[in-house]
């Protein structure tokens, strides 16, 4: 396998990975309507299978998030340059988007579509 090949396949795992956090979070949300809290913790959806963080979000902000299907709210950190690009920052999370190559992915498993 060449090192493009490798270098593909570790971007569609890295979006695979970040689609399948998205859909656990959408379960979460769902979960969570009824509750009267000011924010709810989400999986981070950076793209390490290994990530166990949160990020907390109000529900507006969940929603602005889930509102484009290139963008995912990661714990600050988590970003992966080179298959997505930090388009807002704050304290508690970052939103990225995915670049065109990834985005295929994206919007393919996108659960709001």
């Amino acid at each position: 396998m060449s090192g493009e090949e490798r270098g593909d396949r570790r971007k569609y795992q890295i979006a695979r990975n970040e689609a399948l956090f998205r859909e656990v979070n959408e379960r979460v949300q769902e979960i969570s309507e009824d509750r009267a809290t000011l924010t709810t913790d989400f999986v981070c959806e950076c793209g390490d299978a290994a990530c166990t963080e949160t990020v907390p979000l109000r529900d507006e902000e969940y929603e602005h998030v889930r509102a484009d299907p290139l963008y995912f709210a990661i714990v600050p950190g988590h970003e992966i340059l080179d298959v997505e690009e930090v388009i807002a920052r704050n304290q508690r999370y970052f939103v990225v988007r995915k670049y065109v190559a990834e985005a295929v992915i994206a919007k393919q498993t996108d659960p709001r579509s």
